[in-house]
């Protein structure tokens, strides 16, 4: 079965690409929007285009869940597309088939922000989709692009699972009840997000980490087993915000974006103004290994770790790319 990580956002490189193929990742959901318009986002898509064709021997760009299969037999690494905020779509709903033609599979409805379509986690008032969020959610089903609702508050969240008529993600997350950090998300969403089918992609971004950069293996895989049994194992991945050797300077793109002139650090605190060191046993792609053995070691059977590595993510992946039937 296939490793998948359902979300990085690197300072991408050969370096990187080459660290994925020696920790076996098969497919990985890459970030290329934070708050980036339309035609920003196109500038980002030919950057990638420029890659696959300077390593073709490592990466190529990933459509479906057969290309993450393809991926697996050839010895690369499948790159999925996706947008942090819906800014790549602007006031356009016609623009979603036009990024889903484009390749990309995975759309946030927010970011830490309202948006137009829902509200972002760090917002005092959350009042749920909109208007205009309801459209898109329909256009994103019939077109096949991911609804994702890693940085979206509660309500919001809650409402996306149930308006859209396809199973949802939120790719990178943990549960707010192993870790109380804001981006984390409630039993009561988790609970929801998996009876529907959607799925929960596990974050390695330290401040989703109990005790931070200090978290051990053993306290990641507990909390995974425990989460398992509330919810099944079978609706449980990886997704896990990996940002290798990107400067400090990124964070204030990623959560300034253009829309204030202030230093806002999103996760409560100045002190988390840059990237904060990765946990011991897992520093980037090539540590991917060491989540199988713990998981081996907190007694999960061989079939689900092979889901949890990437085979639950594959099975999302073919039913939730092509168009609705």
């Amino acid at each position: 079965m296939p490793v998948i990580d359902c979300l990085q956002y690197a300072n991408w490189s050969e370096s990187i690409f080459r660290q994925m193929r020696a920790g076996g990742v098969d497919a990985v959901h890459v970030t290329i929007a934070y708050h980036e318009n339309f035609r920003e986002t196109v500038l980002n898509i030919e950057k990638w285009n420029r890659w696959f064709e300077q390593f073709p021997q490592l990466i190529f760009h990933g459509r479906s869940g057969d290309d993450v299969r393809k991926a697996e037999a050839e010895g690369r690494t499948a790159i999925f597309f996706g947008f942090q905020n819906p800014s790549p779509i602007e006031d356009d709903i016609g623009l979603v088939e036009i990024c889903h033609t484009l390749g990309a599979r995975f759309m946030q409805l927010t970011y830490n922000n309202q948006s137009l379509l829902a509200t972002g986690c760090y917002e005092a008032e959350d009042t749920g989709i909109t208007r205009m969020g309801r459209q898109v959610i329909a256009e994103m089903n019939r077109v096949g692009m991911v609804i994702d609702m890693s940085h979206s508050a509660e309500r919001s969240t809650l409402e996306a699972i149930e308006q859209s008529s396809r199973p949802i993600a939120i790719t990178h997350a943990n549960p707010h009840w192993w870790h109380p950090a804001l981006r984390n998300k409630s039993d009561t969403v988790l609970r929801v997000l998996t009876s529907s089918g959607g799925m929960l992609g596990f974050s390695l971004y330290p401040h989703h980490l109990k005790d931070g950069s200090a978290c051990t293996l053993e306290s990641f895989t507990t909390m995974i087993a425990e989460a398992a049994s509330r919810y099944g194992a079978e609706n449980l991945g990886l997704g896990s915000d990996l940002c290798q050797d990107q400067p400090d300077t990124v964070v204030t793109w990623m959560r300034n974006g253009r829309w204030t002139r202030q230093t806002d650090y999103g996760e409560g605190s100045a002190n988390n103004a840059g990237f904060p060191p990765q946990p011991a046993w897992f520093n980037d792609n090539r540590d991917f290994a060491n989540i199988r053995d713990g998981l081996a070691a907190r007694g999960f059977s061989p079939s689900e770790i092979d889901g949890l590595m990437g085979g639950n993510w594959l099975r999302f992946f073919d039913d939730s790319f092509g168009p609705a039937a």
